[in-house]
């Protein structure tokens, strides 16, 4: 995995090392293994790199044979070794054993229709210098990011945001509107970003720049063909799918490990992971000191089950706080939760460890209906079938027992859940979080909720919905949502690839295979979820390779400690900095009297709901944000361009 970065300008003039080596500078975290440049008459590429794959030989920018095609990538392409051979028989000769390699002849034979073929997660630029042309890709599901900016018909593109400022050719500001979808959803709808003219590429979507004009093609959407049936051979499909999806996932030329939770999905990758290694495996966990959210017992059980060598980051009392900083420059977005930090300390472990590629087991809730969302669409449809039933809302009292015990119910489980919003709306799953989200928008400053007065986030979400969408079962349109709402935007980048990449390690994702995303979309949904028991034929699979106490947990929510984290002794000062009323009226989105009020029930102890929660780490990450992006544009020094791995000028070829 690397970072990628480049400058693209219809008119001619070489584009200068000076501003490539900045922009490279700013993501070095992403790639400390070696860097290079291509410069050339209209286009220039940066690239940083984590040396996976063809260690010694697999140095980027690389070009083809006469240099008029020039790629700098990041991400894998597992099934790299399948299309090398049929290039090969197609008459393409190779230097070099990467899969970055692959791209470049993949590209010459079949153009954009490479990306059909292609298994893997991925973000990349392929400069054509025969049409002058960029084209610039990203992965099915959105695992790895690309960002880009258009400035006087110039492209600007990168890894992180804060590549793009490092250029000191865009600007930094604020869009208000992104920032409003955030306190909607928990992160801003692609291609919004929460900055002013900068956009990240879709999921499943292409883009061709050419004489100052980006033109985008999506090339895969989200399909549910639900059958009515479960084949008889399911569970003999998912037992292929999920033992070929890891083994392309252990293609490497260095160690992998994976992340235990002690859960299910990641005791599945764990598993399988630890069956094919050539190495003992090496297995990474989260513990917490607050015993409600640690989940050690499950953990040392399944590392002792697989024979893995296990090791754990313990996340005390102040260690959220004491990284919260590190940890929004990383995610380069306001947060509304503290999960991040926890991945953060995971991949600064596993780093430390020597292991810089990782299996984990996002995305099985999204593909196999694991989270308790889910089962909330059907029993919100099942009681509202008889809104006056009590007895048919006591199966809240079932799904959220700790909501129970906290004196919740009744009258609470009608206004949260069958208040939320009528079956008729598209958004009818999701409607409880948004409205518990958008509860964060009381504290807006007067001056800011004048700014976002007009923006509507539900009725313009609402209004792009695909048309098939209206086609699927309850669950599948909740399925959907949760994929391109919450997994792209906030799960893989700001728990994923930002908390690992800032520590150089790699996170792969079997079940984000899209042989398997479309073997479970089309099964049955009481095949994933029947009744209040998710995940059904995953977890029968399962018994085959994990042990019963494992294969039939029951789904335990990720979570961390939230405001208290900011308010134990001894916590930093830049919380008191930021929160203060001075900082708050500076940066002008948030009321500085509400403000108050809130920092004050936080530090007595009296701020329990998820509300002041949610908001207490609204307030002060878009606080940190601000300062950090917005108050002083990032930049960089400029790499050692005589340190690079490589410099290519236009129409040379690539030394290997």
């Amino acid at each position: 995995m690397c970072g990628i970065a480049g400058i693209a300008r219809p008119d001619p003039g070489v584009v200068a090392l000076e501003p490539l080596g900045r922009m490279a500078a700013a993501i070095r975290h992403r790639g400390p293994d070696g860097y290079g440049f291509y410069a050339g008459s209209h286009v220039g590429f940066a690239h940083t790199r984590l040396s996976i794959v063809d260690v010694a030989g697999g140095a980027q920018p690389l070009t083809n044979e006469d240099g008029q095609i020039v790629i700098t990538f990041n991400g894998e392409v597992y099934n790299h070794p399948e299309l090398r051979r049929e290039l090969e028989a197609r008459g393409h000769q190779f230097r070099t054993r990467s899969d970055t390699e692959v791209l470049v002849h993949g590209y010459e034979e079949w153009g954009a229709q490479m990306l059909q073929r292609l298994n893997g997660q991925f973000a990349f630029a392929i400069h054509d210098a025969r049409n002058r042309t960029v084209f610039l890709a990203r992965d099915r599901f959105g695992v790895r990011p690309l960002f880009y900016a258009q400035i006087d018909r110039n492209l600007y593109f990168a890894s992180e945001v804060k590549a793009l400022f490092a250029s000191s050719e865009v600007p930094a500001s604020v869009d208000p509107a992104a920032l409003d979808e955030v306190f909607t959803f928990w992160a801003a709808r692609p291609p919004r970003t929460g900055f002013a003219g900068i956009r990240c590429l879709e999921p499943g979507t292409y883009g061709i720049w050419q004489d100052g004009a980006l033109r985008l093609h999506r090339y895969y959407q989200l399909n549910y063909p639900e059958t009515p049936l479960e084949s008889k051979d399911a569970v003999e499909q998912l037992d292929d799918l999920m033992r070929t999806g890891v083994g392309l996932r252990m293609r490497a030329d260095v160690p992998v490990g994976a992340y235990l939770s002690g859960g299910l999905d990641s005791s599945i990758t764990s598993s399988l992971a630890a069956a094919v290694t050539p190495h003992q495996l090496r297995t990474f966990s989260i513990t917490f000191s607050d015993p409600r959210f640690d989940e050690s017992e499950f953990q040392l059980a399944m590392a002792g089950e697989i024979g893995s060598v296990h090791a754990i980051a313990s996340i005390g009392q102040n260690a959220i706080a004491d990284s919260f900083r590190d940890i929004v420059w990383h995610a380069e977005t306001p947060l509304l939760r503290t999960a991040p930090a926890p991945m953060f300390h995971l991949a600064k472990l596993t780093k430390a460890s020597g292991i810089k590629v990782v299996l984990t087991g996002e995305g099985a809730d999204e593909l196999f209906l694991g989270y308790d969302l889910f089962k909330e669409v059907s029993v919100r449809r099942f009681c509202l079938r008889r809104p006056e039933s009590a007895l048919r809302q006591r199966l809240f009292d079932r799904l959220y027992p700790y909501l129970f015990d906290q004196g919740r119910g009744g009258e609470f489980w009608r206004r949260f859940f069958l208040d939320a919003g009528p079956l008729s709306d598209p958004l009818f799953s999701h409607l409880p979080r948004i409205l518990l989200t958008s509860r964060i928008k009381d504290f807006y400053s007067p001056e800011f909720a004048a700014a976002v007065a007009n923006n509507d986030p539900l009725g313009a979400l609402r209004a792009e919905l695909p048309e098939q969408f209206f086609g699927w079962s309850p669950l599948n349109q909740a399925a959907y949502l949760e994929m391109t709402l919450l997994l792209s935007p906030y799960l893989l980048s700001s728990q994923g690839d930002r908390m690992a990449m800032a520590h150089g390690v790699e996170g792969r994702f079997p079940f984000l295979d899209h042989r398997l995303f479309e073997y479970a979309a089309a099964l049955p949904t009481g095949s994933r979820l029947r009744g209040l028991k998710e995940k059904e034929i995953l977890r029968r699979w399962a018994r085959r390779i994990l042990p019963s106490r494992i294969s039939g947990r029951g789904k335990q929510p990720y979570r961390a400690p939230d405001a208290p984290s900011f308010f134990a002794p001894n916590a930093p000062a830049y919380i008191a900095d930021m929160l203060s009323s001075d900082a708050i009226q500076r940066v002008g989105i948030w009321s500085a009297r509400a403000v108050a009020g809130l920092v004050r029930r936080c530090r007595s102890g009296q701020a329990i709901s998820f509300r002041e929660n949610q908001a207490l780490l609204g307030v002060l990450s878009t606080q940190l944000w601000h300062h950090q992006f917005i108050q002083s544009a990032p930049s960089a020094q400029t790499l050692d361009l005589s340190a690079a791995d490589m410099v290519i000028q236009e129409g040379v070829p690539a030394a290997v």
